[in-house]
Order: C-alpha cells, then sequence, then structure tokens
C-alpha cells in the first residue's frame, strides 16, 4: 500500500509521496515514488505513483525512453510535450501500451493490472496543472474548488484536508497541512511509511523551491507528530459532554 498526496494552491504546487512497499508481511521494502522531470527555468513535472510496483516502473522507464508518435515518427516523452495536457495524455498512453504487453500474463496469473499516478508542474508560459491518472489511462484535473488529489490509502488522510485546504492556503502551510494527512494515514495504516519525499514548486519558477526526504527521526516531522496528536486530545477534551440520556416512560 502507499499514500501520495498532491496539492495545488495559488501560490504552487505541493507534491508528498511515503516510500513503503509491502508484498507480504515479511517482505516490506522502500521504493521511491515520486519522480521529477525537470529542465530548470523550462519545465518542472513530477509523478507519484501507487499500485504495483513493477506495473508503475515499467510505465516509467516507457515515459523515459520514449513513446513513437505512429503519425509522425517522433518519439514522445514528459521532457518534449508541448503541453501538460498532452504530457498527462503521454503517461496515459505509456498505461495502455504496458498493459497491451503485460496485461495478459499478469491476468494468467490471476494479478490485477493496478496502478496509478498523481502527474503536477507546469511548462514555462503556461499554468500550473495537477492530474490524477488512472489503470485505464484516462484522468481528472484538480480545479480550486477542491485543490487537491489523493492516490493509494487515501481515506485516513482525507479528513483533514477536506477541512483545512483551500485554493488560497499559503503554499508552505499547504505543505504542513499534507504532511499531517501523511501522519494520520501512517497512524492507521502501517503499510504506509517513512522516508516521506517532499516536493515544493512555486509558480512560474519552473523549478522546485522545495526537493526533500524526511527520514525517521527527523526533528521537524517528530515534532509535527506530536503536536497534532496533542491538539486533537485538546480538542477532543474541550468539547462539552453529549447532553443525552434515556427519556424515562411517563407514569400512567
Amino acid at each position: 500500500m502507499t499514500y501520495c498526496c498532491g496539492i495545488l494552491v495559488r501560490d504552487g504546487l505541493v507534491m508528498i509521496a511515503d516510500t513503503r512497499t509491502n508484498a507480504g508481511l515479511d517482505n516490506v521494502s522502500t521504493f521511491r515514488k515520486l519522480h521529477i522531470f525537470s529542465k530548470p527555468g523550462d519545465r518542472i513535472m513530477a509523478i507519484a505513483s501507487a499500485g504495483n510496483l513493477a506495473i508503475s516502473q515499467s510505465v516509467l522507464s516507457t515515459l523515459t525512453e520514449g513513446l513513437e508518435d505512429p503519425n509522425t515518427g517522433e518519439i514522445e516523452t514528459l521532457m518534449n510535450a508541448p503541453t501538460m495536457f498532452q504530457a498527462a495524455q503521454r503517461i496515459g498512453r505509456a498505461i495502455r501500451a504496458v498493459h497491451a504487453t503485460e496485461g495478459p500474463a499478469l491476468k494468467s496469473e490471476d494479478v490485477s493490472f493496478d496502478v496509478s499516478f498523481l502527474f503536477g508542474g507546469q511548462i514555462k508560459g503556461a499554468r500550473m496543472r495537477l492530474f490524477m491518472v488512472y489503470t485505464a489511462g484516462n484522468f481528472i484535473e484538480c480545479t480550486t474548488d477542491t485543490p487537491y488529489l489523493q492516490i493509494g490509502e487515501h481515506k485516513y488522510g482525507k479528513p483533514v484536508l477536506d477541512r483545512a485546504m483551500h485554493y488560497d492556503v499559503e503554499l508552505y502551510e499547504a505543505l504542513k497541512t499534507g504532511l499531517i494527512s501523511m501522519d494520520s494515514t501512517m497512524r492507521s495504516n502501517l503499510g504506509v511509511g517513512l522516508p516521506i519525499d517532499v516536493l515544493v514548486v512555486r509558480s512560474d519558477a519552473c523549478e522546485a523551491d522545495l526537493n526533500h526526504r524526511i527520514e525517521a527521526g527527523e526533528p521537524y516531522f517528530h515534532d509535527l507528530r506530536s503536536r497534532w496528536s496533542a491538539a486533537l486530545r485538546a480538542a477532543h477534551q474541550n468539547i462539552p459532554r453529549p447532553p443525552y440520556k434515556n427519556e424515562k416512560e411517563p407514569k400512567t
């Protein structure tokens, strides 16, 4: 299992991904799931992956090597995509190409073709965008009404994003909220865990403002987890007890 979230606010983009993979109770490993494609000053793109690790790695390798356009013969990659929308389309094509190659063999072994991606970034001269690409290769785009997308084990981290996140949140406040969302997921699901990879990109910069890995024992993240737990306990204690009680039956 994994958890990745992308947050798109007015000031820029935040992407967060854990690194834990689980192929059984005795086979837990660490693999990077947040991958960055960049040419400083021209474009920066990031892909976070969830699902079958072998499939996601095949898709990423296909995108890196490129897909041949059947009409022009041009090799299409993320780095030569003219728009973020067309780059998202290329991710969808790569998923379908891998499915065509590996899908039948996976099906014969009763293994589901399960993969999804968050894809965000900006190409110079265009606006920053964030997409979620599904197993079938189709995708949706983040909007200002709901400025975040999640993949993987998303249910535990969603409530804090629902309550705290909006389009005008300051960029590093958005990062803080995303990390609280990650902590909530880690507390409830052992399939999600450290290290955590973080990317922050300011609008129109076309380069990373922060590209960081949070390791176990890092002071800030440890403090954030402790403070959030204490704040939840304090909020719970400060809410009055329910006034409800059983009503007695009227005397006859």
